[in-house]
């Protein structure tokens, strides 16, 4: 019954080629045919073509001809919130019956489609159909196979290479990938040659181009995942160098074994609901079918919230870090996300529902992209930091979160139907405000990207300063000098980007930027008569660093304060007191620096010995210490010259006072003198020269002790024994 209603089907077709044809040809002949001659107006019809050329009647006839005056539209009323929200329900409620609808017809539909497949097979045998099939996996897998093995001496070179290096992992990473993709490349050229080299049948042909598709999406995928996750199950240690999303090894299978599980149900279903369209089925069946495989995306992505693997505990939270939501409030949160997502997506919400799939993928891909770059382009370990490889991972970060940020505008506006190259030619409220919008994205994404470039830039340089702070050249004082102006520097270039970036942004959105500048620039110089202590603070801070006053580390006294320089402002100074307090000075007040951490510094003392010392043998105790001294390696390399004796200072009531003397760097003199006295104290005692001591002596003559004698008798008791 079926083929003799595709017989007459065809028929009717047949016939109908043959009806068009036959008149098109007669349309043709009748105007290959040459036109009759016209024949001569007859003479009325003469003189009403004379009349009609008069430009009297010519100019009545134009009156009479203009359209009379527009009465005026009455505009229509506009629809109510009410009214709108009555119709959006409405609309719902039509869209759910008509799926609840075709539910009890998807039998019906799968058995026509299949059966329009059958019909298009009848004249093939199934062995010719199973032939066409093995033929096109061999010719792809094989062809991926054969190359696989071609290129497994070289990829075992690649797996087992030493990596001591940034640019060498990377280099293995890059060759990772590019096998990777050479691989499925491979799979898809072969499986596209079995279309060329085998004689398919136009439905069948379709299916599996479908489910090819499919496929190649769902191991590009994979690749990426490899690519980002490593997750190399017969060796987790040698693929944590290949990895860079920074995660264990459990973690990365995790993600990967998850992500290949929603990738794959998503494109086979994909070209499952392709394949119905392909063999005929209705809209309504299609999207019954689409939506129960989308609870299966649902039920996978429930699974990923409530078993993914929660952060290592022994992880340490950064001070500061805002604490962690426990792992059954962010699961239940993110079910409901879920939930509601795949509810918008059926109701036919696609605006609101990509909406909610941007504000949740958005931030999570730009943090991992962050960490990621980071990651990526870490120093290799035992190796220092690379400025070079900061820089990149800036770019690389920075980049990829504005090719993030692009994409993601594009999806929302081809999502809420909106015509970004049309709106640029519109010149409404809406499409200023939109234009304006995204002006600003632009503008912060460049301001951010040259910010981070400049603090990168200025953290190595005081990275690099830090490490030169042992030395003792003119380089580490210049490195000193770089350790006060840069933090200063960079403070001044975040404040300028910053009301940069606000005055674009507001140019951008329209907003008349010049009576603001104005207005700023009158502000300040009243601001500047107000407050003339905070610019003479502000000043004068500025003429202490050009002239190299002090430097961050160094020891300065002014007036009553003194301390360590730690670190500057605008306008003030802190100094940390040797005993622990930190002075906040203010730069106007500080008034003459003395800096006591500059070059070198001398060191002068003085030891009191007894008259009857031997004062050369003492000389020659003391250059013997301060040559010891400076052959020490402790010591040596803070001795610019070794401690002396410089001789006799004065003559003291009970002593005689010698001098001596050192130079060291500043800072080290203490500890050395420390040193210094205990040597010279063992050296003298060893050596018989005594150290002076403040006495009192009593002396008198035989006859003041003889009175002395007569008085004590005196006053004796009697009875008193002698």
């Amino acid at each position: 019954m079926r083929g003799h209603l595709w017989s007459k089907v065809l028929a009717a077709a047949f016939y109908g080629v043959i009806l068009l044809f036959l008149a098109s040809a007669a349309s043709l002949e009748a105007k290959a045919q040459p036109a009759p001659a016209p024949s001569p107006p007859p003479p009325q019809v003469q003189q009403l073509l004379n009349l009609l050329q008069d430009p009297a009647v010519r100019s009545w006839i134009d009156e009479q001809q203009k359209p009379p005056a527009a009465v005026a539209a009455v505009p229509a009323a506009e629809p109510t919130t009410s009214e709108i929200m009555m119709q959006r329900i409405t609309g719902l409620r039509e869209r759910l019956a008509a799926l609840a609808t075709a539910v009890p017809r998807l039998p019906d539909e799968f058995r026509n489609a299949s059966g329009r497949l059958l019909d298009e097979l009848q004249g093939r045998r199934p062995i010719s159909v199973l032939l066409l099939v093995i033929g096109f996996l061999a010719l792809g897998g094989g062809a991926e196979w054969l190359f696989r093995r071609m290129t497994a001496s070289s990829r075992q070179r690649a797996a087992t290479r030493p990596v001591t290096t940034t640019s060498e992992r990377l280099h293995a990473v890059a060759l990772r990938f590019v096998f990777n993709l050479a691989d499925i490349t491979i799979f898809a050229v072969g499986s596209i040659g079995a279309f060329l080299a085998l004689d398919w049948p136009p439905l069948l042909r379709q299916v599996v181009v479908a489910y090819l598709f499919a496929a190649v999406m769902l191991r590009l995928v994979l690749m990426v995942s490899r690519f980002l996750l490593a997750p190399n199950h017969s060796a987790p240690e040698g693929a944590e160098r290949f990895r860079l999303i920074p995660t264990g090894s459990t973690a990365a299978q995790f993600w990967h074994r998850r992500l290949a599980l929603f990738v794959g149900w998503f494109a086979f279903g994909w070209a499952t609901v392709d394949v119905l369209k392909i063999l005929g089925s209705s809209l309504e069946a299609r999207a019954v079918v689409a939506y129960a495989l989308g609870l299966g995306l649902l039920a996978i992505a429930l699974n990923v919230v409530w078993t993914r693997p929660s952060p290592a505990s022994t992880e340490v939270r950064e001070i500061g870090a805002p604490k962690r939501m426990s792992h059954t409030v962010a699961a239940s949160l993110l079910s409901m996300y879920f939930i509601l997502l795949w509810g918008l997506w059926v109701a036919g919400l696609m605006g609101f529902f990509w909406l909610a799939v941007v504000a949740l993928l958005l931030p999570t891909a730009i943090a991992i992209s962050e960490r990621t770059s980071r990651h990526a382009l870490r120093p290799h370990e035992g190796s220092a930091a690379s400025g070079r490889t900061g820089l990149m991972a800036v770019y690389l970060d920075r980049g990829i979160r504005a090719l993030l940020i692009a994409g993601a505008v594009l999806l929302l506006a081809n999502a809420w139907h909106i015509d970004l190259v049309e709106m640029t030619s519109r010149d409404t409220l809406l499409t200023r405000l939109v234009r304006g919008a995204l002006s600003a994205v632009v503008v912060l994404l460049v301001v951010d990207l040259v910010w981070q470039v400049t603090k990168t830039l200025i953290d190595r340089r005081l990275a690099r300063a830090a490490a030169t702070m042992s030395l003792t050249s003119e380089v580490a004082s210049r490195e000193a000098r770089l350790r006060t102006l840069l933090p200063i520097f960079r403070n001044v270039a975040f404040a300028v980007l910053a009301v940069v970036a606000v005055l674009m942004v507001l140019s951008a959105l329209g907003v008349e930027i010049g009576p603001l500048i104005a207005g700023a620039g009158v502000a300040g110089v009243a601001i500047g008569f107000g407050a003339q202590t905070l610019v003479k603070d502000v000043i004068s801070g500025v003429f202490y660093l050009l002239d190299d006053a002090f430097r961050v580390g160094e020891y300065i006294q002014s007036g009553s304060y003194k301390g360590t320089v730690e670190s500057f402002s605008l306008r003030s100074v802190k100094l940390r007191h040797h005993r622990g307090p930190v002075y906040t000075v203010p730069f106007g007040e500080l008034g003459a620096v003395e800096n006591m951490s500059r070059d070198w510094v001398i060191d002068k003392f003085q030891i009191g010995i007894t008259y009857d010392s031997d004062l050369e043998k003492a000389r020659k105790l003391i250059k013997s210490i301060g040559q010891d001294m400076a052959a020490d390696p402790e010591f040596a390399p803070n001795i610019i010259e070794p401690l002396k004796m410089q001789g006799v200072e004065q003559f003291g009531e009970f002593a005689i006072q010698i001098r001596c003397k050192m130079t060291t760097r500043p800072g080290e003199q203490f500890v050395i003198r420390r040193k210094a006295f205990a040597r010279i104290k063992q050296a003298f005692q060893d050596n018989g020269i005594k150290f002076a001591v403040p006495t009192v002596q009593v002396a008198g003559g035989e006859a003041a002790a003889a009175v002395a004698h007569e008085g004590l008798q005196l006053v004796k008791p009697p009875g008193a024994a002698e």
